[in-house]
């Protein structure tokens, strides 16, 4: 069964949620209370995690330890991943130096980039390699997922490079849709900006808080 991808978003969320509940010394929540601190109505809580079994216990609500066991399994954090960088610039270093992948258990074990002057240098303790060696590295250090932070007119022909050497998905911060036969998570920041100026300008009226399957 196909998995409505807003759904698959809030897993995340929800993965999070139970980690600071399970921080707090919380062994049972019910649907309502995730629903409260995410924002989102009860009935979308039951409803994300209905298509993945029957987690609650009537009376009880949902066991934290074992919901997020469930979730992390669901999601993939329960394993690690190996992930490469292309791009060695201003993004590409901020996201080689941020603790928040190890923890979530995403592992830099790779930076490229095209220029010779960034090559060979270390960002975050990683040496930045030729991206002409890519699909060497990515057999030998058993990359799975890559980052794509180069600018707009060079993510298509990098993403081919990336799907041809065997990755198997990727995060594409460039401004375009790929065109590869892998799956590609896009993260627009400006798109953020844009809705966040929207949300601002309209105030309580910006959304209406609804299921949206």
């Amino acid at each position: 069964m196909k998995i409505p991808k807003p759904t698959v978003k809030r897993l995340g969320l929800y993965y999070r949620c139970l980690s600071r509940y399970k921080e707090e010394g919380v062994n049972f929540v019910s649907s309502q209370d995730i629903a409260e601190r995410l924002n989102i109505k009860p009935s979308q809580v039951r409803k994300d995690l209905s298509y993945f079994g029957n987690f609650g216990k009537r009376g009880l609500g949902y066991s934290v330890n074992k919901l997020l066991g469930e979730i992390a399994f669901i999601i993939g954090v329960n394993k690690e991943w190996n992930v490469a960088i292309i791009g060695a610039g201003n993004l590409g270093s901020a996201l080689a130096n941020y603790p928040g992948l190890l923890k979530h258990k995403f592992n830099v074990v790779a930076i490229f980039d095209n220029d010779r002057e960034k090559v060979g240098k270390k960002i975050g303790g990683i040496t930045v390699t030729h991206i002409s060696d890519l699909k060497e590295m990515v057999q030998e250090k058993n990359i799975e997922i890559a980052v794509i932070a180069v600018p707009e007119s060079a993510a298509q022909y990098v993403a081919e490079q990336v799907e041809d050497s065997g990755v198997k998905g990727i995060v594409n911060f460039s401004p375009i849709k790929l065109r590869v036969n892998i799956p590609v998570e896009d993260v627009d920041i400006t798109l953020s900006f844009e809705t966040l100026a929207y949300t601002i300008i309209m105030g309580d009226n910006a959304f209406i808080l609804e299921d949206d399957e």
